[in-house]
């Protein structure tokens, strides 16, 4: 049966791969941001995690680390202002899932849940997820964090860990740029990304080009001041939450530093072992 001509155009339309979507189709970016691992997403989990994949995962160590601090002592009493306690932070800390340049080098102490974000990131997230829950003043294991904890659910866990921390924790409590979804937006797509260039390093630029490519509105929340054009404000912002925030606190990526700190500029970006042995591309999506 023929199609109506305007129908043929919407459907071919929106079945073309385009240069800023990076090779990606718009139905196919569609179900990128709206159903990330459904079935017609170019991005899936991989059925196969295994336990040893999930030893390589910092900020999930964390999480895990910090559930079982609450199981082993019932509860955890937060500070007056809400926060972690210092013996916990120490005792999460010293296990060295993701030791914090800052930190390790005494130019911060940690006294406080601010001064290490990767640890209050992580809380916060299973706090999203439910496994945690807060009352008169103490953190508790709700029944779905006790039974997430038992070795048999620990795939699960990841799962639910990862959904929140992309989907529900604001990435933009961790900076001081605008309160909009910038990175966080299409947080697959630069998955992808990754998967489709990320064999050799490359800049921050690099991928926050391609990313604005396909997000191009994100500019306008950055003022043009005259001494930071708004297309590098955009790169600081998504270079932050995607790379230093995110992707290397999964450890998805390894970034080569020209200096001690996070340079947004000039650090080189590369993705591990790690990202394939966590997520399945579809074939088709490189052809472009």
């Amino acid at each position: 049966m023929d199609l109506p001509n305007d129908l043929t155009s919407f459907l071919l339309s929106n079945n073309t791969p385009l240069e800023d979507f990076s090779g990606l189709t718009p139905t196919e970016m569609h179900f990128l941001l709206y159903d990330t691992f459904g079935e017609d997403s170019p991005v899936q989990l991989r059925s196969d995690i295994n336990d040893a994949t999930l030893d390589q995962i910092p900020l999930f160590r964390i999480a895990e680390g910090f559930l079982k601090i609450i199981k082993r002592d019932k509860f955890i009493k937060l500070t007056p202002h809400r926060a972690l306690p210092q013996k916990v932070l120490v005792e999460l800390y010293e296990q060295k899932f993701l030791p914090d340049e800052f930190i390790e080098s005494g130019i911060v102490k940690l006294h406080r849940e601010h001064d290490c974000l990767s640890i209050r990131s992580a809380r916060l997230a299973v706090g999203f997820a439910r496994f945690v829950k807060k009352s008169h003043g103490r953190l508790s294991l709700t029944q779905k964090g006790t039974k997430i904890l038992q070795a048999k659910n620990r795939i699960q866990f990841f799962r639910i860990f990862l959904a929140s921390f992309t989907n529900q924790f604001n990435w933009s409590y961790n900076d001081a740029y605008p309160d909009f979804p910038i990175g966080q937006l299409g947080w697959a797509f630069t998955v992808y990304l990754l998967a489709k260039f990320g064999d050799r390093p490359r800049t921050v630029g690099f991928y926050a080009d391609k990313y604005l490519k396909a997000f191009p509105d994100f500019i306008d929340y950055f003022p043009p001041f005259y001494y930071t054009p708004p297309q590098i404000q955009f790169q600081h912002c998504y270079g932050v939450r995607t790379f230093e925030r995110f992707l290397d606190w999964f450890g998805f990526v390894t970034i080569e530093k020209q200096k001690p700190y996070f340079d947004m500029d000039n650090c080189k970006i590369t993705r591990t072992d790690l990202l394939h042995k966590i997520f399945a591309f579809k074939p088709n999506v490189f052809e472009f």
